[in-house]
């Protein structure tokens, strides 16, 4: 039995059993917050493998658009064609609180409108396997930064999922069944305390009447 270590009185009782109230409505909000953070959690887990398959699909062609690349042009040139980009990429993020956890949201615009800008090179001296590349990377961006934000979610509500699970654990398994136990014992002392105040109090007036009678004895003999 675990039980607190207090002191047995009713007042003590009161208290506990408030705590007692307390402890199991917590319990409830608790559980509550976690079956939910654990269904958007499937949910976004579920859209992270279908855009993780897609993403991967896109880098691997991606990767073989720059292979070719590489093959028709030499190492220099395909270098210098990418030493100085023209556009820019700009991400910015926000936060959206889902169950008290404050998940990211990315943004992201580019310094200039033009798609043309993408291509940090002139077209005379390079291939079009390395447009091609260029393209399918710029295309894949959107998913890319999308992925992130999913995977960080993933792991921000995960955090939250076992921390919530550790406290309904502890609710449950420990401090519920500790309040419970000291209750019970507490009015188990007030029974045996109340049970030895009657003993008591029945012995004072046996006595008390033995004594009366005694003296009305005595008085009746003289």
């Amino acid at each position: 039995m675990a039980v607190m270590n207090v002191n047995p009185t009713r007042m003590q009782l009161t208290k506990l059993k408030k705590q007692l109230v307390t402890a199991v409505r917590g319990h409830k909000m608790l559980k509550d917050k976690r079956d939910e953070l654990m269904r958007q959690f499937l949910e976004i887990v579920k859209e992270t493998k279908v855009l993780r398959d897609k993403v991967e699909a896109e880098l691997n062609n991606c990767n073989s658009h720059f292979v070719n690349a590489s093959a028709v042009m030499s190492k220099e040139s395909l270098d210098a064609s990418l030493m100085s980009p023209k556009q820019q990429i700009n991400v910015e993020q926000s936060e959206k609180n889902v169950m008290s956890v404050e998940i990211p949201q990315y943004s992201y615009d580019s310094r200039t409108s033009d798609e043309g800008d993408m291509f940090p090179y002139g077209f005379a001296f390079t291939s079009f396997e390395l447009d091609d590349a260029v393209t399918s990377l710029n295309n894949v961006l959107p998913d890319l930064i999308k992925l992130a934000e999913y995977e960080k979610s993933c792991e921000l509500m995960s955090i939250e999922i076992e921390k919530t699970r550790r406290r309904v654990n502890s609710l449950e398994h420990v401090m519920i069944p500790r309040y419970q136990d000291t209750i019970k014992y507490i009015k188990y002392i007030s029974m045996k305390l109340e049970e030895n105040d009657r003993s008591s109090r029945t012995r004072l007036m046996k006595v008390k009447d033995m004594l009366l009678d005694k003296a009305h004895n005595y008085s009746g003999k003289q």
